[in-house]
């Protein structure tokens, strides 16, 4: 069997992206597939990941391209090395809202998706992406997690050399639309089937719902539980 990389991404906080990767993971899981959940905050937890920790903290507030790959090509083959089926990733490939933040390019964003197509394989990679108003999002966001998280985030754009034009929710809102405007022709013009979906319209049981049928029409996984 092929591994296969999911990657669970949104078009902004507060969309639902941790949520439907959990449930993803808990019904292939459930399959009896080995499935690794990498959640949003391993990426500086995760030993193959320790150079990106390092490099971000080393002072430079971001981390190279190259840095980026060369993890993920070493988390993927310690997954393989390990008769991974799955990894079930929140918000890690492509990178697309760091390298953004961090100030590079769409032609880098372009080389680096080439890049990492080539070092995952033989493992193969998988996108579900979860869109919805930026402003609406992130209001549910900050419903969730409370006022200072708001002003969190908007610091955290503020101070990084490709979103200083941030410095409230609305101008933070703006700049997610114009986000995920380069995301979804990345996403078009990559090599990697992706499902759409909008977490505006949808709830969760029918967000989870709908990525489940797909995965299992796309990967040809006979008589998977409907969880």
């Amino acid at each position: 069997m092929t591994m296969r990389v999911i990657s669970v991404l949104g078009s902004s906080p507060g969309v639902g992206k941790s949520t439907l990767c959990r449930a993803l993971a808990e019904w292939l899981s459930g399959t009896g597939a080995s499935v690794d959940h990498f959640e949003e905050e391993d990426i500086l937890r995760r030993a193959a990941f320790r150079p990106v920790a390092e490099e971000f903290d080393g002072g430079a507030g971001s981390v190279r391209p190259a840095t980026l790959v060369a993890c993920t090509r070493a988390y993927v083959a310690e997954s393989l090395a390990q008769g991974r089926d799955y990894l079930l990733t929140d918000a890690l490939l492509p990178f697309i809202p760091s390298l953004v933040a961090w100030g590079h390019p769409e032609e880098t964003l372009r080389r680096v998706i080439a890049e990492l197509d080539r070092v995952v394989a033989p493992a193969e990679i998988v996108l579900v992406y979860l869109r919805d108003d930026p402003e609406k999002a992130l209001r549910r966001a900050i419903d969730r997690e409370g006022s200072a998280w708001g002003d969190w985030y908007v610091a955290k754009l503020a101070a990084a050399p490709g979103t200083r034009a941030v410095h409230d929710l609305a101008s933070a809102a703006a700049h997610l639309r114009a986000e995920a405007e380069l995301t979804r022709r990345l996403l078009a013009e990559s090599p990697w089937p992706v499902l759409t979906l909008d977490a505006g319209t949808l709830g969760a049981r029918e967000t989870q719902a709908r990525a489940r049928q797909y995965l299992t029409d796309l990967l040809m996984l006979p008589g998977c539980p409907a969880a």
